[in-house]
């Protein structure tokens, strides 16, 4: 069971010690967003590596972008261990998956929350994440949409099916009301942003959202 804070939920004006306040998360969320696959304008290569030089601990890209089978393995290429694209936005994404592999990071396929996984299944093999959107990509502080949870449940039965050690990350949404269902319906990485990065400060919160999921097991 893995936490992983959004910085999209962080102080951009301060984002080196954002990083260090989540260093006993799992991973940092790094939301990349082109302002045509969807509605929003985040970050890019720049300031992922400028990210990279400082956090402690590892990145995971999530590629909320046009044509990532060009610009997705550069994000493994300068370091991120976790890079992830958008199944609908990809042209070719068995080869994609394995050009991040061949680059040094975990390759992670994305589904928004419209997109069934059924057509998707075969690619398991080529993956090391699946990412169940739980909101509409685009915008953090969404409501969390409960209804994907059948579709986290399908992920984690194709796994069981498929065998191999695939991750399922779930975002949007994801807090201390709502990370257990999560963990329920088979999830183990969670993003969470505007849970993680408030008043009560992002050490304790990450310590609560663990100890929500410490000892659940996969259904």
């Amino acid at each position: 069971m893995q936490i992983s804070p959004s910085i999209l939920s962080a102080d951009f004006a301060n984002l080196q010690d954002e990083l260090e306040a989540i260093a006993q998360a799992d991973w940092a969320h790094v939301d990349v967003m082109d302002n045509h696959f969807v509605p929003n304008l985040t970050l890019g290569l720049p300031v992922v590596e400028s990210l990279l030089r400082v956090s402690p601990v590892p990145i995971d890209c999530h590629l909320m972008i046009e044509d990532p089978d060009r610009w997705a393995p550069p994000y493994a290429g300068a370091g991120a261990k976790s890079v992830t694209f958008h199944v609908e936005a990809a042209h070719d994404p068995k080869t994609l998956a394995r050009e991040i592999r061949a680059q040094g990071a975990r390759a992670s396929m994305a589904l928004k929350p419209g997109t069934p996984w059924e057509p998707y299944e075969e690619l398991l093999p080529e993956l090391d994440m699946v990412l169940v959107m739980t909101v509409e990509p685009g915008f953090g502080g969404q409501t969390f949409m409960a209804d994907m949870m059948p579709k986290v449940a399908a992920v984690r039965q194709s796994v069981r099916r498929h065998g191999g050690e695939v991750w399922i990350q779930v975002d949007g949404g994801v807090s201390a009301s709502t990370i257990e269902q999560c963990a329920d319906a088979g999830a183990d990485v969670f993003v969470a942003g505007s849970a993680v990065f408030n008043a009560e400060g992002a050490a304790s919160n990450i310590a609560r959202l663990r100890e929500l999921v410490t000892g659940h097991t996969h259904p």
